[in-house]
């Protein structure tokens, strides 16, 4: 059976797989083969730049050569390298081999070919390609995050003064408005968000058990530490300044380490995905209740269906697709943010396959987010239910009114009102003829008369108009 999008066994290679097209060249297989030819190169490279006598400054024309081979890598590539792991059995060296298969009819490359992969395990590589993957897929990440954001806080300010009944425990509860509420959220994203952004990519280059071992071997009196770290932390080549530019790859140096990166910044970058996808589900269950509620309306698409069998449906489905998808998301980023951590001793393999499931993980909630952007754009506002369900609320108005009876020292003014209201249909006329009885100034019987359960929101309108 030929692999399809009909015959792919994850809905994200299949069902889905239009809506991943800018995460999967960093997450996929292909990606992370090009992210450990990029590494390999740039470790080559920064090699024959160290001032070893052994290995001289590559010319201009062998650099742009191996810049060419990552600027062109395609699948054919990749395919060639896996055909050489079948031999192989072994997926680092296999992009070792196909490397230095391309240095062919090049004598000056030739000459340096063992220099490739030099006193590297294969962690070396692998923990710095994983880190590139997660930088690119970040970014995807927070792209769709950042779209929900701020279709998020033009909802807030545009409804910022459309009055809301809260439901606390589900019942009814003091007013708020509904440009509030989706600030509220906008603030608790803008927050996960900078978390999310403010992990920092963590790389090593040390070698088999993280002591420089090998590379001491072959330099004893060579500042490895120094130059590792020069190699990770330095900028990632610009296209623009040529080949003969520095190359490094753009990420944190990781100084003490096993064999392996020991994954602590993973962990940490998963669980703020994990907690701004938490936020979501919130939001799209809300949004999904707002709606059933008739807070809001859904725009419609001409050819769509809602039900099979009931005609009139217009169905929340892509809140209902985001929460679902940001479960699944936030089941596979905790197994990794638990599991990637641990390691036996200086190193086993059970994270190897682990993380290849980053980039579903990740996928997952960059299809979520998309969902909940497409959902957003179809709400429309019922202000008309909003109003009525207002209006059916008087009793939210014992507690301005208990307030300011309060402040006057009317005895047992809380017991009063929730005599007066408690599990009991309230009407505007009940209230303001209690209002009338009470030995509070004029004024401010007047001021509590005036009061609405749709004007009884307090700063709601202020704080909306904030986010």
């Amino acid at each position: 059976m030929d692999l399809t999008a009909l015959t792919a066994l994850s809905p994200l290679d299949g069902r889905y797989a239009a809506k991943l097209d800018a995460l999967r060249p960093h997450m996929g297989e292909l990606g992370y083969m090009r992210y450990r030819v990029q590494v390999e190169l740039t470790w080559f490279i920064a090699l024959s730049d160290a001032g070893f006598a052994e290995f001289r400054p590559l010319s201009p024309a062998a650099r742009a050569h191996l810049l060419g081979l990552l600027r062109d890598f395609s699948e054919r590539d990749g395919a060639a390298i896996k055909a050489i792991e079948k031999t192989t059995n072994h997926d680092v060296k296999a992009v070792e081999y196909w490397i230095k298969s391309k240095f062919e009819g090049r004598p000056e490359l030739q000459a340096a070919a063992e220099f490739v992969h030099f006193a590297c395990t294969s962690e070396d590589i692998n923990n710095t390609s994983h880190a590139l993957q997660l930088k690119a897929g970040r970014a995807v990440l927070l792209q769709g995050l950042d779209a929900v954001i701020e279709r998020l806080r033009a909802l807030a300010q545009q409804h910022a003064h459309v009055a809301m009944l809260s439901r606390t425990h589900g019942q009814t509860a003091s007013p708020t408005t509904v440009g509030k509420e989706v600030g509220n959220v906008v603030m608790r994203l803008q927050a996960a968000r900078e978390r999310i952004a403010g992990v920092r990519l963590l790389a090593k280059m040390n070698g088999a058990v993280g002591n420089y071992n090998a590379h001491l071997s072959a330099w004893p009196d060579f500042d490895w530490e120094a130059f590792s770290r020069r190699v990770i932390e330095s900028p990632l080549p610009d296209s623009a300044t040529g080949a003969d530019a520095p190359m490094g790859l753009g990420l944190t140096f990781q100084p003490y380490s096993i064999q392996i990166e020991p994954h602590d910044y993973m962990a940490e970058l998963f669980d703020a995905v994990a907690r701004a996808d938490t936020i979501g589900i919130d939001l799209a269950r809300d949004v999904w209740g707002y709606i059933s509620l008739g807070y809001f309306k859904q725009k419609t698409k001409a050819g769509e269906i809602g039900s099979s069998t009931m005609p009139h449906k217009v169905n929340p489905i892509d809140f209902e697709n985001a929460e679902g998808n940001l479960g699944l998301a936030n089941a596979l980023l905790r197994h990794l943010s638990e599991k990637l951590p641990i390691s036996r001793w200086q190193r086993d393999l059970t994270d190897s396959t682990v993380l290849r499931n980053m980039g579903v993980a990740l996928g997952h909630a960059v299809l979520a987010w998309q969902s909940l952007l497409t959902g957003l754009n179809k709400l429309e506002l019922n202000e008309a239910a909003l109003a009525a369900d207002l209006d059916n609320a008087w009793e939210v108005l014992a507690e301005p009114i208990q307030t300011v009876m309060r402040r006057f020292g009317v005895p047992g003014a809380y017991e009063k009102l929730k005599e007066t209201t408690r599990g009991q249909q309230v009407t505007r006329e009940a209230l303001h003829g209690l209002i009338r009885t009470l030995d509070i100034p004029t004024a401010e019987k007047e001021r509590l008369l005036a009061l609405t359960p749709a004007t009884y929101v307090g700063m709601a309108a202020e704080l909306a108009r904030r986010v």
